[in-house]
C-alpha cells in the first residue's frame, strides 16, 4: 500500500493506461473509498504540474449527470493525482466487450432463423 498525500491510501489497482494508473484508495478525512487516478511521471514532466492543476480546476465545475466529479486534485510530490468517486461495476472495456459478444450472437442468431424460416417458404414456392 502505498499513501498519495497523506490522506489517500492506496488499496488496489483498478486500471492501467497511457497516461496514468488508477487505484481504489481510501479517503482518510471522510472515511470513504474514493479513486484516485496518478499520471505516469513522464507525462506528467511533460504536461507539467501548472496545466494539470488547472486542467482538473475546469473539470472539478462541471457538473453534468455523464460526467464523473473532481473530489481533490494536487502534486505530491512530483505525483499528479485527481480523486473521483469510485463507481463499482464493470470497467467500460469489459462492458462495450460483453455487449459485442451479444451483438455478434444475437446477428448469428437473426440469421440462422431468417434462414429457418425461409425454406419453408422458399419450397412453398417451388
Amino acid at each position: 500500500m502505498s499513501v498519495v498525500s497523506e490522506r489517500y491510501t492506496l488499496t488496489s489497482e483498478l486500471g492501467r493506461g497511457g497516461m496514468a494508473t488508477v487505484h481504489r484508495a481510501h479517503d482518510a478525512r471522510h472515511g470513504r473509498d474514493v479513486a484516485v487516478k496518478v499520471m505516469l511521471p513522464a507525462i506528467a514532466e511533460s504536461l507539467g504540474a501548472d496545466r494539470f492543476l488547472r486542467e482538473t480546476e475546469t473539470a472539478a465545475r462541471l457538473q453534468h449527470p455523464h460526467i464523473v466529479p473532481v473530489f481533490d486534485s494536487g502534486n505530491a510530490d512530483g505525483q499528479l493525482f485527481f480523486v473521483m468517486p469510485l463507481i463499482e461495476g464493470e470497467s467500460l472495456r469489459a462492458r462495450l466487450q460483453r455487449e459485442e459478444r451479444r451483438r455478434c450472437y444475437a446477428r448469428t442468431r437473426a440469421c440462422v432463423i431468417r434462414r429457418g424460416c425461409s425454406r419453408p417458404w422458399s419450397t412453398a414456392r417451388r
